[in-house]
């Protein structure tokens, strides 16, 4: 039976005279009195003796997410002495599984088997996916597993049940019972639905064999073309870490949705591979005919962060105050950690107050930013704010702090901090908290208590931990501690070859030449290669990339000649390389000839070039920026009367009129 249109009125009407008076949640909606408003309505309008108008009643509510009142109209049914049969208990239970309801789907199992239907194929899939959204999986899985008959919805309930209890390797443990059965009795068939949830499963075992398997078979049946497998097989391969087949997959799809452009984007943008993603992104606005919603826009403006693309988040940020999304928590932390990432911190620090709901993470975000940029004080103040406006601080917010006190050397504001996470909020400290306070005290000369903290450490520490303790000992010359350092770092990170590299040149400065000999043969005898240093500059909307000593830019020649009259200038006013970065074994000249190719140099030298006089110059380098470097972008910055602002791989540094924000502590 077909609900008609006056009685959908009616239930409207039902509804909102009702929600005045609406009582606080209980676990249990069957014990409570027939529905006042409704019964008189359903008895004028519809034959309240007649089971099949209550179940009309009954799934029009259930679909329409109403499920109180769903559970209402079934008690009300109850109460009249009406009996139901198999269709009324399906909307009854799943009404029970939307309100994640217990009691209250006990009871209408109990009901099925009273009245006949505990076998029931309808209503024991309807169980299963209750006891399952519950976290029952006992008992969803012991319905499953004795009832006399299954379909696709029954395999897939349990299946997706497992999932959603974070048990995926017992999912596919069902779906391959699936397959034999299917190949047993006759009707029974994986369809789309069923596979999404099996290729779910694929996502959170993170295993890139099976996940191959199972889309093999999703071509075999020619499931393939199906939207949400597609989607679904996107994100498998790259929780496997196969972006390249997450691409592969995507750029198969006939069809795509806005979860299929939303996910793409999302998984380049995570993966570190901005440009690709942003790429992807020009491609659904111009060529696709799906339209983007703040999930498109948070994305993309993780990857404007990830490639210090200034000019594009700009665009995004005009766009998201088009759509009116800029009071989204999720979208405006998302601006806050662009600008923050793209060297605007003061810009950031707007749109943080333009916000009206502040969230943990948006707060985070913001002292995240402030630390990173060298602002420690004002990090602390956001802090201090964020308290006292009650929003309980996480684990998160502890690293961002502890990290801003890190690099401005607050020794005592840090351990004020460290020891506040346990006392006052009851938070355990993990490695990444450890890896700030080792940073901390080790780069502020307390190498000694810094190793102390290690010790006493209630989790393992890692390579983090003991290569911030190996730059302390490398900043103040504690060669002792050096060497123990090394030795976990060799052990946890032995293909690091930068921990060679910092210890060999602490044995030279030591005169330990044979130490340094046999730092060269490790390195050798393990095939260690430094990794290359690059560096990204944005210029008029198009990022380039600079690796150490590039000769393949296009304009090159032009560069190196343009950087040889700066170290003109710059030896006029009195710079001496400095080599300390480089191995000893290596002599001046080839020394200062390394060290002059350095990508951040390149970058910095074509940003200048390219760009208008005035203009801040935005580098990102993908490790930490060495000491000499450091000393010639602070020369230039004076030279040309440039702001550069570079981000490596611990901070930014903001160079103007010859200083650093760092003050040279980084």
């Amino acid at each position: 039976m077909k609900i008609s249109p006056n009685c959908r009125s009616l239930i409207f009407r039902a509804k909102v005279s009702y929600k005045s008076n609406k009582p606080t949640f209980h676990c249990n909606y069957f014990s409570t009195a027939p529905n006042r408003n409704l019964v008189p309505l359903f008895n004028q309008y519809v034959d309240s003796t007649n089971v099949y108008s209550w179940n009309s009643v009954i799934a029009e509510l259930a679909r329409g997410g109403d499920s109180v009142e769903a559970l209402r109209a079934f008690s009300s049914m109850r109460k009249l002495s009406l009996s139901p049969n198999r269709s009324t208990l399906p909307c009854t239970i799943k009404a029970c599984s939307s309100l994640l309801d217990l009691v209250s789907g006990r009871q209408a199992h109990q009901q099925a088997i009273v009245f006949g239907f505990g076998d029931d194929v309808f209503v024991t899939s309807a169980l299963v996916d209750m006891y399952s959204k519950c976290g029952r999986l006992w008992d969803a899985y012991k319905v499953f597993d004795e009832m006399p008959q299954r379909n696709v919805v029954s395999w897939t309930s349990m299946i997706t049940g497992f999932v959603q209890n974070n048990a995926p390797r017992e999912a596919l443990g069902v779906f391959k019972k699936f397959l034999v059965e299917e190949s047993e009795i006759e009707g029974v068939y994986v369809d789309a639905v069923a596979l999404v949830s099996v290729l779910s499963a694929c996502a959170r075992v993170s295993d890139k064999f099976v996940t191959e398997g199972v889309h093999g078979f999703s071509i075999k049946k020619g499931l393939d073309g199906f939207v949400g497998v597609g989607n679904t097989l996107v994100d498998a391969y790259a929780k496997c870490g196969e972006v390249g087949l997450s691409k592969n997959v995507f750029d198969g799809m006939v069809e795509k949705d806005d979860v299929s452009w939303n996910s793409m984007i999302a998984v380049l943008a995570q993966s570190g591979l901005s440009s690709e993603a942003m790429a992807v992104f020009r491609s659904m606005v111009f060529s696709s005919r799906v339209g983007f919603n703040d999930v498109t826009l948070s994305a993309v403006l993780l990857a404007c962060s990830h490639a210090g693309a200034l000019l594009l988040g700009r665009c995004i940020h005009d766009k998201v105050v088009k759509m009116g999304l800029e009071q989204n928590v999720y979208i405006g932390t998302s601006i806050i950690d662009m600008y923050c990432k793209c060297g605007r911190v003061s810009t950031a620090r707007k749109a943080f107050e333009r916000m009206n709901y502040k969230n943990v993470k948006s707060w985070s975000a913001m002292i995240a930013g402030y630390g990173m940029h060298g602002y420690p004080k004002e990090a602390l103040n956001v802090f201090y704010d964020m308290k006292r406006a009650g929003v309980r601080p996480n684990y998160i917010t502890f690293v961002s702090v502890l990290a801003a006190c890190s690099h401005a050397g607050l020794v005592d504001e840090g351990w004020d901090c460290f020891m506040s996470m346990k006392k006052e909020f009851g938070l355990e400290p993990g490695v990444e908290h450890y890896s700030c306070m080792v940073d901390l005290l080790g780069r502020s000369g307390l190498v000694g208590k810094a190793y102390d903290l290690i010790k006493q450490m209630k989790v393992k520490p890692d390579f983090v931990i003991w290569g911030s303790l190996l730059a302390g000992c490398r900043m103040h010359k504690n060669l002792e501690l050096a060497e123990i350092s090394a030795r976990k770092l060799f052990e946890l990170d032995p293909s690091n070859c930068g921990y060679y590299v910092l210890l060999s040149n602490m044995y030279a400065d030591a005169g330990r030449w044979e130490d340094v000999e046999r730092m060269r043969i490790l390195m050798k005898n393990h095939g260690l290669i430094k990794p290359p240093g690059f560096s990204l500059v944005e210029i008029k909307g198009k990022v380039h990339v600079f690796l150490v000593g590039d000769k393949e830019h296009p304009e090159h020649e032009k560069i190196y000649q343009y950087l040889e009259e700066l170290y003109m200038k710059l030896q006029e006013v009195g710079y001496v390389a400095d080599k300390a970065s480089v191995l000893h074994d290596v002599d001046d000249e080839e020394k200062e000839m390394t060290l002059r190719g350095h990508s951040e140099k390149l970058a910095v030298a074509f940003g200048i070039m390219h760009t208008a006089p005035g203009t801040i110059i935005n580098v990102i380098k993908n490790l930490r920026v060495c000491g000499d470097c450091h000393t010639v972008i602070k020369l230039i910055s004076k030279i040309v009367q440039r702001e550069i602002v570079v981000r490596d791989a611990k901070r930014f540094h903001h160079f103007k009129d010859g200083t650093c924000s760092c003050g040279d502590y980084w």
